[in-house]
């Protein structure tokens, strides 16, 4: 894989559904990240194919399991996958696959994380400790990762990075950048970061 700047991407929302001819490198990654935390406008502002989203109204059952502190407007979930594509220069093409962010949907896990490179891990800078359990899971699996503060509008803007980077215990190598998950071109730029890392640190035998 090639590195690329997000200047050089195609631009998301184009109407063909078939690849490139340019296509070399197909590579699975996962967005994930905890509950109401923008996976699936992550995906949506950034797939060159119309995404495919599997969501369902919120109702009041669930509202009994799923945390709605910090995301009390939102009325839909995630309830299978969200999916996109999108494709970057030096024939590099993105599968990108949107977890669930809740509990009870993590038995889901290992079949989406089944085949993939890597994950970028959206928090929201409101509930850091909700990201806990999906930082997790991402480490149990071994998956390289780089972490997105999607800039919410009320988000905390007095922590230092080295503050985030030590609430969140990541480690030195680990890509954290912040991204609005609702822009293209900054939530290219955070998908560039995780893809990055995953040249820098692929396997001697694929250099």
């Amino acid at each position: 894989m090639a590195s690329a700047t997000s200047s050089t991407v195609d631009a998301p929302g184009g109407d063909g559904v078939h690849l490139p001819d340019t296509a070399r490198d197909l590579v699975k990654i996962l967005v994930t990240g905890p509950f109401g935390v923008g996976k699936t406008t992550l995906i949506g502002s950034v797939s060159e194919i119309r995404p495919l989203h599997t969501e369902e109204q919120l109702t009041e059952a669930s509202a009994q399991v799923d945390d709605l502190a910090g995301v009390r407007d939102k009325s839909t979930t995630t309830v299978a996958i969200d999916f996109g594509r999108i494709s970057l220069p030096g024939g590099i093409v993105l599968y990108l696959f949107g977890t669930p962010g809740q509990e009870r949907f993590r038995s889901l896990w290992d079949d989406i994380a089944h085949g993939a490179l890597g994950a970028l891990v959206l928090v929201d800078a409101r509930r850091i400790d909700a990201s806990f359990d999906v930082l997790g899971l991402v480490e149990e699996t071994g998956l390289p990762y780089a972490v997105a503060f999607n800039t919410f509008p009320d988000a905390p803007r007095h922590h230092t990075p080295e503050q985030l980077r030590a609430a969140l215990d990541l480690e030195p190598t680990t890509p954290m950048v912040t991204c609005d998950a609702r822009e293209a071109d900054s939530s290219i730029d955070a998908l560039l970061a995780l893809v990055q890392h995953l040249i820098d640190h692929r396997p001697a035998e694929y250099r």
